[in-house]
Order: structure tokens, then sequence, then C-alpha cells
């Protein structure tokens, strides 16, 4: 029986890897442990480790790492606390090999803390060029990371030119693509009992917007998110809005939302601190527009055609569909794109991050590696 620890480190953490994790779990030869730590502990992301366990997985160990702030030196000192944390349970629990996903920066500290003992770590969605932090943060964990598994063909040929051995990369695409499948087997729109503010009327149009903090950029946070309100103002429809992640200027996000909910209590905005997979495909599907600087929105959004709105430089070099029209923060700018998209509608689906069936392959692909311990640089030639 091959032992796995797989780290979930948030909500869009978890969405993206549940259909790989839901197929290693039913395995009789795979013996997982589900490791919840991040913000999938804190009940102002919406408590997504309670998802995980309605889902009937079973969590091994729960790791409180996250340090208040939101500013540089917390996301700093928590990757330090993750490391320490997870030495302990990765120590404990033994295993074969370490499954991780994307490029935050708890994922960081996991991976760090696994090879270091000598487990073997994979890693899923390796090789994208995004904006802030994280790229590096993705990039450190595919020169940390024994085997991967990227999503796309262009993220494939990132990290050869890492020098990472071609037999340890799989082009595999993006779990993403089994979610879509499996949220649109019914495809309708949630009881959306949780939140506050305005009721949202579900037969009229409504956006969808999440906008989250950009680390190098962090001080600027709360001004940006004001132009992105400004612009709802001025568009004046329906809008679900998600609260943002915990990066480096979250907390100046927030209280831009909290004074425009305010100030303008007869727009019809309506704030979630999460939403689960199945919820949040439809919610991706019916939108009228999606605005925000969420990778969900390049990602998950490519598989249904949905018009977005890019916000700021998040995402800057992240692979996109033609749906993905990009913006700066401002007001005038945001409002008019909106306007465009909306009057566009739907585009055509793309596979640009893969098709249904990823989820199979990795997980039958992992099952026969080998473990290793030291890796090698491939020198091109």
């Amino acid at each position: 029986m091959i032992r796995i620890a797989a780290v979930l480190v948030d909500r869009a953490n978890y969405g993206r890897m549940k259909p790989v994790l839901k197929i290693l779990d039913e395995d009789k030869d795979v013996d997982l442990k589900i490791i919840a730590t991040g913000t999938m502990l804190l009940d102002r992301f919406g408590m997504a480790v309670e998802v995980v366990k309605r889902d009937g997985f079973n969590v091994s160990d729960e790791i409180y790492i996250e340090l208040e702030g939101s500013v540089p030196s917390t996301m700093a000192k928590s990757i330090g606390l993750s490391i320490i944390e997870l030495s302990n349970v990765y120590q404990r629990l033994n295993p074969e090999f370490v499954l991780i996903i994307g490029d935050r920066s708890e994922a960081l500290g996991a991976a760090i803390a696994a090879v270091y003992q000598n487990f073997c770590l994979i890693h899923i969605q390796g090789g994208e060029i995004t904006g802030s932090i994280d790229e590096s943060a993705r990039h450190a964990i595919t020169k940390l990371a024994h085997y991967h598994f990227p999503s796309t063909y262009k993220s494939y040929k990132n990290i050869l030119q890492m020098g990472e051995k071609k037999s340890s990369v799989f082009f595999s695409g993006c779990p993403s693509a089994d979610v879509v499948r499996i949220a649109r087997k019914s495809m309708k729109i949630p009881d959306l009992n949780g939140g506050v503010g305005t009721n949202i009327d579900f037969n009229q149009d409504f956006l969808l917007v999440l906008y989250h903090p950009v680390t190098t950029e962090y001080f600027s946070a709360e001004k940006s998110m004001i132009e992105l309100l400004e612009a709802l103002k001025k568009v004046n429809m329906q809008t679900i809005l998600i609260w943002p992640n915990i990066d480096a200027g979250s907390d100046g996000v927030s209280q831009a939302i909290r004074r425009f909910r305010e100030f303008n209590p007869d727009l019809k905005l309506r704030a979630f601190k999460n939403f689960e997979p199945e919820d949040f495909i439809p919610l991706l599907d019916n939108a009228k527009c999606l605005v925000g600087n969420s990778s969900s929105f390049i990602r998950d959004a490519s598989f249904l055609g949905t018009p977005v709105v890019l916000v700021g430089s998040r995402q800057d070099g992240r692979e996109r569909a033609p749906a993905v029209t990009q913006v700066v923060e401002d007001r005038f700018l945001i409002a008019n794109a909106i306007e465009h998209q909306m009057r566009h509608g739907k585009y055509p689906e793309s596979e640009l991050y893969g098709k249904p069936g990823v989820s199979d392959k990795i997980a039958s692909i992992i099952k026969n590696l080998e473990k290793v311990q030291q890796k090698k640089f491939v020198v091109s030639k």
C-alpha cells in the first residue's frame, strides 16, 4: 500500500485537488492522509476544512500556522511556522509521497518540510507564469519537487527548461477540468443562505467579483479595491462578492469593502466568505461577467466561456483564453470593460487547461511512481 500525505492550504487549493483526492481515497492500494492548514481552518475564510469533512474525507491533522496582520512579515513568519509544524506531522505519518498543488506561500513551507526530511514531493500546477511573489513560490516548489503535473503544455516546457528530468514531468492538464465536469451534471444555482448584504435574484443578471491583494503591491491594495468597487457602482448590477485571501494587503481590501457597503446600502451587493466547489462552478457559469484577479477566473472559467475582466497585475503572464480582457485598477476602465464583456456575452469554451479525465490520469500515474530522494539538474543541449 502506498502512503500519501496531501496538504491543503486554502479553499481554492481543495477545490482543484478534490477529484484527485477522491480517486486516491477510494483506492484500496492507497493510504491517503489529508492535512488541512493555512486558511482552511479559519472562520473568516469559511472554514473550508468542514467542507472537506462533509465530502467524506478523513482529515488526519489540522495545523494552525497563519499569523494575523496581512503584511509581508506575517506571510514570511507563517511560512516558517508551516515548516516547523508540518515537519512534525510528516515525521509522525511517515508518508512515501507528499502531494501539494499551486503556488501559495503555505505550500512552499509544506514543500520545504517534506524534502528536508527525504519525503518524495509531488507538485501539481507547476511551471505557470503569474504576477506577484506567487510565481517565485511556484518555481521554488518546482525545484524542490521530485515529480510534476503541469496544467498546460507551455508550463510543461517551462519545467523542462528549469532543468527537471523529462521522465519526472507529466503533462496532465488541470484537475479543474474534472471539477467543472462534475459540477455541470446539475449546474443549478446554489441556495445562497449565507453571506451579508442584499438578496440576489438569480432570474436577473449578476456579476461575480473576487479581488485579492497583490503581495508586491500590498501598500496600494485598499486603493485598488476602491477603484474596482466604484466601477461596480457605475455598472449598477447585482453583485456577488467573495472576500479576499489572507495575503499581505487583505485587510486594506476588506476595509474598502466594508466602507463601500456602509456608504452604498442600496447597491445590490452580497458578500460571501467561501463557496463549495459544486456551488462555485454554477456561479462562474451563470454570471454575466467575472470581475477581479482570481486565478479561478482564468483557469476554472476557461472551461465555461464566461466573460472575464481581469483587474491589475496579479495574473500577469498567466496563460488565458480569449474570454479574458485585462485592465489596470481604474474605475472608468474597469466599468467600460465590464460593459463591453457583457455585451459580448459567452465565449467559446477552452481546453487550454485540459480536458475531463485529468484527475484519473494524475492518480494512476502517482500510484506507479518510484520513490526518490535526490534530484539532479538536467543541462539542456
